[in-house]
């Protein structure tokens, strides 16, 4: 096992993500650090890529591995008034892309429901979040 490269581990989960979302219905997504006009679209999803904590597994050598951990939150949003059926279809069609598998080395947990977000921002969006845990293995 190489090195791990968490912008190589960021890339598998988001390339993953837009080229489910690119397929019909499309929807477009936004992640960490891009600018993005809401008002534009109806539906979209944000995803949200971060790193935790880590743990060596081995004691006392110079070399090993750790583990390290990470969630996914993404952020689905639809119009307000029509009900939340939109958005469990669209938690659905993601959380299907990492239910307990491993992707490119990067190992997901069972993901989290679909939870509804009381006061969702853009405020005249309905919103929804599920989240995913992972773990890498890393080589040191």
């Amino acid at each position: 096992m190489a090195a791990t490269n968490l912008n190589t581990v960021r890339a598998a989960i988001e390339g993953r993500i837009a080229t489910e979302l690119a397929l019909s219905p499309a929807i477009p997504v936004v992640f960490h650090n891009m600018s993005y006009d809401s008002s534009a679209v109806t539906t979209f999803v944000q995803c949200l890529t971060s790193f935790g904590e880590s743990n060596y597994l081995t004691l006392g050598n110079a070399s090993g591995t750790n583990r390290g951990n990470g969630i996914v939150v993404l952020n689905i949003f639809t119009p307000q008034g029509i009900g939340s059926g939109d958005n469990y279809t669209i938690g659905k069609r993601l959380r299907d892309l990492y239910n307990r598998i491993t992707v490119s080395d990067v190992i997901f947990d069972s993901p989290i429901e679909p939870t509804i977000i009381v006061s969702p921002t853009p405020e005249e969006q309905f919103q929804t979040q599920l989240r995913m845990t992972f773990e890498i293995y890393k080589e040191f």
